[in-house]
């Protein structure tokens, strides 16, 4: 399974872009593994970073309610 991130090109992921990051959060709220998404490491760390920061903007939640 090719990387969700290299088979677009897309560098940079920006925390802003909230749909496409609900995609990488379990129900429970949880980030979820790359050997389950199937992003490559230099992503997934971009992709927690990301995620880390809309939380902390309120864009994303906690916790899942």
């Amino acid at each position: 399974m090719e990387c969700y991130f290299c088979q677009r090109n897309i560098k940079d992921i920006d925390f802003k872009e909230t749909q496409i990051l609900r995609r990488f959060i379990s129900a429970a709220g949880k980030i979820k593994p790359k050997k389950r998404t199937g992003v490559c490491s230099n992503h997934q760390r971009k992709l927690t970073r990301a995620i880390k920061r809309a939380r902390y903007l309120a864009l994303l939640s906690f916790t899942s309610k």
